[in-house]
């Protein structure tokens, strides 16, 4: 605590004092531009790895950057989101995994948890959908590599549970949101963003791309730097699709399994 106090006495004096007018602004009124969505870790901390000023992000946290789908918790992440959309009118949203990740840990060994922490159980059971991939795509790997790659794909699946909100399903449909995927590596300080058309996790942008209404996160992504991780290629069956197409020939959606591209090209027709 006195380290705190302490700190509150040097942002009194230092930080707030030079910045009295900004502050002077905010206090009519919030106006970020990113909704970042990242874990409670201590070792993370959005404002010092983006650099960005008080006010430019909102910000949700909670262990393993977990977003719920839609009606499937009580918890205020779906508020959060909702206000951050509708109200503050955020167009980027975020989902911000790290290395080293303790709830992605503790997810890769689920049952163990039940007794010791039964809360932190029933967190982490929304994260099912991860815990289930990694479990049948990822058997050949342990250790930090599996752990790696489930930091990454739940990062995926969040982006893919984010989309059940109906803002958030609306304002993609209107092309007035766009989501990213980033991995911080604490070690290294590097932020890595997943990159659609190649399914890999490359080094941010600095140009922002129109996003598509719909996402195929997971197949084919990859993690430089590190071992790269496929999913198992998927074994499709010839779809005559509403127009005769057949499966991933269907035009501009080559780059999807034929289950994947008849499902989207249906809804979007």
């Amino acid at each position: 605590m006195k380290k705190l106090i302490e700190g509150l006495q040097k942002f009194q004096s230092g930080y707030f004092r030079s910045h009295r007018e900004l502050f002077e602004e905010l206090s009519h009124g919030q106006h970020p531009r990113i909704l970042f969505i990242t874990c409670s870790d201590s070792r993370v901390d959005p404002n010092l790895i983006t650099q960005a000023d008080v006010g430019d992000i909102f910000v949700i946290r909670n262990a393993g950057n977990i977003i719920p789908p839609f009606g499937a918790a009580n918890g205020g992440e779906g508020a959060a989101i909702e206000y951050a959309i509708s109200a503050l009118d955020i167009q980027q949203v975020i989902v911000c995994g790290h290395s080293h990740c303790g709830a992605m840990k503790g997810l890769l060994k689920l049952n163990s948890l039940q007794e010791k922490m039964p809360l932190v159980y029933d967190w982490l059971k929304h994260a099912e959908a991860t815990r289930k991939l990694v479990k049948d795509n990822y058997s050949h790997l342990e250790g930090e590599e599996l752990l790696e790659v489930t930091v990454a794909e739940n990062v995926l699946t969040q982006l893919e549970n984010l989309q059940t909100y109906p803002i958030i399903h609306s304002r993609l449909h209107q092309r007035n949101l766009t989501l990213h995927g980033w991995i911080y590596r604490i070690e290294t300080g590097e932020v890595l963003e997943y990159d659609r058309a190649s399914h890999d996790f490359i080094a941010p942008q600095s140009s922002i791309i129109d996003t598509e209404p719909e996402y195929s996160f997971h197949p084919n992504c990859n993690i430089p730097g590190s071992t790269p991780f496929k999913l198992p290629p998927t074994t499709t069956a010839t779809t005559n699709g509403k127009n005769g197409h057949n499966g991933s020939a269907l035009p501009g959606y080559e780059q999807f399994s034929a289950e994947q591209a008849q499902r989207i090209y249906r809804g979007s027709h």
